[in-house]
């Protein structure tokens, strides 16, 4: 520093800048001429770790987001073309990065393996008929599972009349009783989001879950997994006592409730806090809750760029995306960010 001179009036002497500001990208769709997206996000309690409930009782929560007619669902799951790719890459992605069972019995049904049955259901979609046969949807539902796309796949079984729900048009007894199945698993991918779009008309659900990002190369796995658990433990103290109110209400069966609950801000900083702060603040002379951090951000960062992409050609859409609501906190922010897109008020559409 030259003597007698201050920072700012060597700055000003030397035509620079006095201090670096961040361009405001926040303002940029302002006055924007095109029809603007919608995105909601419900943050959701996985619904296999609730205690048995029947489907009826998330009736009252599927009446308020049917009322909020989106277009497009999304939910957190892994797509066929991300799980075939990590399949193709083992060494980098671990040999169970997707489960295959189902995906093995829907590919011996149709002979399709999973790049096969994508550019299936592009093409069946493609031409899809506004009044499509039962046929059809079966042929659909087949490839779907082909794909990796359960809960589409259940879509198409839901909108089928009961009497056409059976075996043909690829098909197998096999899938038949995965598709029977699917109506007894306790997922909010089948009981939300695949019965929701059965009742609104329609024809799929879009998977926008990413691992790529946060699948963690340590050397230590236990280390990893026991420095995360005691970060995750040391913040849990109001977590546990919002927990124990969602407990009452699930006893009850009264999930609409949980939903209001736990999708309310102040229940979000609760959620994030514990993710985030709590990994950060804790000691590890590995730096693994950090990167642990690092991880959680990148597959958020991806998943909401996956539900962009959703809806990329076609602008004014409204998205109901249903993710774990630890997520929610990340998906409204960077959401907010976007050129164009609006965040829907959850809370306004449970009352």
């Amino acid at each position: 520093m030259t003597p007698g001179w201050s920072r700012a009036a060597l700055a000003f002497a030397l035509g620079l800048p006095l201090a670096a500001h961040a361009v405001d990208l926040t303002r940029l769709d302002e006055g924007m001429t095109g029809p603007r997206t919608e995105v909601l996000v419900l943050g959701t309690v996985h619904l296999s770790e609730q205690p048995p409930f029947k489907p009826e009782a998330l009736d009252p929560l599927l009446d308020r987001l049917a009322a909020f007619k989106p277009g497009y669902i999304t939910i957190e799951d892994i797509g066929g073309e991300q799980c075939d790719m990590a399949a193709r890459h083992p060494t980098v992605y671990g040999e169970d990065y997707c489960g295959t069972k189902v995906v093995e019995k829907a590919r011996a049904a149709t002979g399709l393996d999973i790049p096969a049955a994508i550019a299936a259901t592009d093409r069946l979609l493609a031409a899809w008929p506004a009044a499509p046969t039962p046929a059809q949807r079966r042929e659909l539902a087949s490839r779907f599972l082909a794909a990796d796309d359960r809960a589409s796949a259940y879509v198409q079984w839901l909108r089928l009349p009961e009497r056409e729900r059976h075996a043909g048009d690829g098909l197998d007894e096999v899938l038949v009783e995965v598709l029977r199945q699917t109506a007894q698993i306790r997922n909010e991918d089948y009981l939300v989001a695949a019965r929701l779009a059965a009742r609104l008309g329609l024809e799929r659900v879009y998977q926008v879950d990413d691992h790529t990002g946060d699948n963690m190369r340590v050397s230590d796995l236990r280390t990893f997994g026991q420095q995360m658990d005691a970060a995750w433990k040391a913040g849990r103290a109001r977590l546990d006592e919002m927990e124990k109110a969602q407990a009452g209400w699930a006893e009850a069966g009264d999930y609409l409730s949980i939903y209001r609950a736990i999708n309310q801000p102040s229940s979000l900083q609760v959620y994030a806090e514990v993710n985030a702060n709590a990994a950060l603040r804790a000691v590890s002379a590995e730096h693994y809750p950090q990167m642990w951090v690092n991880g959680w951000e990148i597959r958020n960062l991806r998943m909401v760029a996956n539900i962009l992409q959703v809806v990329r050609e076609k602008p004014g859409a409204r998205v109901l995306s249903i993710v774990g609501v630890s997520h929610k906190p990340w998906f409204d922010a960077w959401l907010g960010q976007m050129q164009g897109v609006d965040v829907g008020d959850v809370e306004q559409v449970l009352r």
